[in-house]
């Protein structure tokens, strides 16, 4: 797609893909200042949404009730660094991981069993953009604290889609309000109370 200038077609701007590799140089480097909020998106260096109140809240109740619902064997990472592929290196709000936290000396997790992102401004983009690029990962359980209408999306069942960003997407979607309860795939004796996730 290319923009007008005096009333003449010109190019589209060039962009630059980052590798996941050049991106953790960026970052060992210091390149990006301390509050700048990065993160590494389909080889795309994405701004990630401003955290207000209701979303901190929202992304600690969450750890919360992870930890708990997981237990002994599992890492529950807040806002921190998942290597999913060679062009990505996400930061969901949370992601719980096989292991413990000195597992990760080596390396970012790459395989999480459960991914949640806390969401208001970037609804739209944490459902088609991060959604896709989670099922392409073969995230298995992808859940979305959406703040706008005050319910939980539960994305699952990762398949190919041909019109979906990365070329995948979550065939099965389900919202649950603060009346329901959700189980982790990988804890499914535990019962979350929805109501416990929402700010």
């Amino acid at each position: 797609m290319g923009f007008s200038l005096n009333g003449m077609d010109a190019m589209p701007v060039p962009t630059k893909r980052w590798a996941r590799v050049e991106y953790e140089r960026l970052v060992y480097r210091a390149v990006f200042q301390p509050g700048d909020r990065v993160e590494l998106v389909g080889g795309q260096l994405v701004v990630r949404e401003p955290q207000g109140s209701p979303h901190a809240v929202a992304a600690g109740l969450a750890e919360d009730a992870l930890r708990a619902a997981f237990g002994p064997g599992w890492v529950v990472r807040v806002q921190m660094p998942v290597a999913l592929d060679d062009e990505s290196e996400p930061e969901p709000d949370v992601a719980v991981c096989a292991g413990s936290p000195r597992d990760y000396l080596a390396g970012h997790p790459s395989r999480p069993v459960l991914l949640v992102e806390v969401a208001e401004a970037s609804l739209a983009f944490d459902r088609e953009h991060k959604g896709s690029l989670y099922a392409r990962a073969h995230v298995r359980d992808y859940w979305i604290v959406n703040l706008v209408d005050h319910v939980l999306e539960v994305h699952r069942d990762p398949t190919p889609s041909a019109d979906a960003p990365y070329g995948w997407r979550f065939s099965t979607r389900r919202r649950l309000g603060a009346t329901d309860t959700v189980s982790p795939l990988r804890a499914p004796r535990s019962r979350i109370p929805i109501a416990d996730l929402l700010p």
